[in-house]
């Protein structure tokens, strides 16, 4: 986008200031803003930023000393105005998302380069990733329960009542999503009372993961209009479910959905099987990246639906990957991986899924058979003799299978594997001994 277009844009929109957005390794949204006054001579070069903004955990703003980062060190926050937005729950602001760089070229440290890296590697390997990220939320009011919060209604799962009841707040933010060009599919009220769920069209891998930031941000604003909380945070109440933020990925060449072809597992293609393979094999070490928060842990349980398991089968909502089925052919379309939520950064989150699922590809790995049961309902000889094992039950686990991934730690890059790690061990023991309550006290606002 050409900076007249860009400033006639923004300018017939009133547009005052232009938020520039980047996810840290806390997975904390982030932005510097730009006035439309000053963006001739920023348009090019963006806002500057400290190094150290990759070395901040989720605790408070001070640099973890074993990302090797410090507060010496200036990088640039370059906006894609391929992702400017005019915002239509903030009157007078726009937003873009941000690539980081250092001297004109990608920072070492960058997520979202990370993401464009494992995309670039399918794309040499002939495949083209498609994706979507289907949130669940919380909106809540304020409370003296302890929590401060307490859900917006105490409906049950598709409770039309619910719906009723949010109306207004839901009307808005689907009008807010497609208002950034951001296609909603679906909403339903989730199991807990004041959960809800949207979801939205997918798309290639780079935008997925920038609808992503865009949902959290358009859900929780909008939410405020209303005077309400929204919270991604993973699990809030112990006695009501936990919000997964579960990732739909569909392998194309050439036009051409691959996961549907035939091959020997009826309905679903060698190369699906393959990736599907690569992405349970690296499973434990994934989570570290794809549920990385201390909390995430509290919602990853057997019988739960969120994927305690290492197992994948096919319509089969207690397995980590799901294959979901179509109403009609072609059928499957695409793999569903649950131990995911929005605590996430979105582009390591997927970017590193990619990865794995490639690296499956690249080996021509082959799954264990797909599950048609609740893993958990197992008896223990029965799930060893068919593959299944539990995944890691908190972030230190997950942490420790990370660090001996090479194949992730490689598709990482030494810089931001050492800063990413170092900024959840430095999580992993300040919080490690936290009571849901004290994780919420400090959680709820940042996810």
């Amino acid at each position: 986008m050409m900076q007249d277009t860009i400033y006639k844009t923004l300018q017939a929109s009133r547009v005052q200031f232009i938020r520039i957005l980047w996810c840290d390794n806390a997975n904390i949204i982030r932005g510097k803003a730009i006035h439309i006054g000053a963006l001739s001579q920023l348009v090019d070069y963006g806002v500057g930023i400290s190094a150290a903004q990759q070395a901040i955990p989720v605790m408070h703003d001070a640099v973890v000393a074993e990302t090797g980062l410090s507060p010496v060190g200036e990088i640039r926050l370059i906006p894609d105005w391929n992702t400017l937005s005019v915002l239509p729950y903030s009157t007078g602001h726009a937003r873009a998302i941000g690539d980081m760089m250092q001297n004109g070229s990608p920072w070492a440290y960058c997520p979202r380069d990370f993401l464009k890296r494992a995309i670039a590697t399918a794309q040499a390997a002939g495949i083209e990733v498609m994706a979507a990220f289907e949130n669940e939320f919380y909106l809540l009011y304020p409370s003296e329960n302890g929590l401060g919060v307490e859900p917006g209604d105490r409906t049950v799962f598709a409770s039309t009542f619910a719906m009723d009841a949010n109306l207004a707040v839901i009307n808005e933010i689907s009008e807010a999503l497609l208002a950034q060009n951001i296609p909603v599919e679906q909403y339903h009220p989730e199991s807990g009372g004041g959960q809800h769920e949207i979801s939205v069209h997918y798309t290639r891998a780079l935008s997925a993961a920038d609808y992503q930031i865009a949902f959290r941000e358009t859900v929780r604003a909008v939410a405020l209009r209303h005077k309400l909380k929204a919270s991604f945070l993973p699990k809030i109440f112990a006695e009501q479910a936990g919000s997964g933020c579960h990732l739909h990925l569909s392998l194309w060449q050439d036009g051409k959905n691959l996961i549907s072809e035939t091959g020997n597992v009826p309905g679903i293609s060698k190369i699906a099987r393959a990736f599907i393979a690569g992405i349970l094999e690296h499973l434990p070490a994934l989570m570290a990246l794809t549920t990385p928060s201390i909390n995430s842990y509290r919602r990853i349980r057997p019988h739960s639906w969120s994927g305690a398991f290492r197992a994948w089968g096919y319509d089969n909502r207690e397995a980590a990957i799901r294959v979901p089925s179509n109403p009609a052919s072609p059928s499957p379309t695409q793999i569903e991986i649950k131990t995911v939520d929005a605590s996430a950064n979105p582009y390591i989150a997927l970017g590193a899924v990619i990865t794995a699922g490639l690296d499956g590809v690249r080996r021509q790995l082959e799954p264990k058979e797909a599950i048609a049961v609740d893993p958990g309902s197992l008896p223990q000889s029965e799930r060893e003799a068919k593959g299944i094992d539990a995944l890691p039950t908190n972030l230190g686990e997950a942490i420790a299978h990370l660090q001996t991934d090479k194949v992730l730690l490689n598709a990482l890059g030494k810089e931001l594997a050492q800063a990413y790690i170092a900024v959840r061990l430095a999580e992993w023991e300040a919080m490690k001994d936290w009571t849901l309550k004290e994780e919420v006290k400090l959680l709820l606002e940042r996810y």
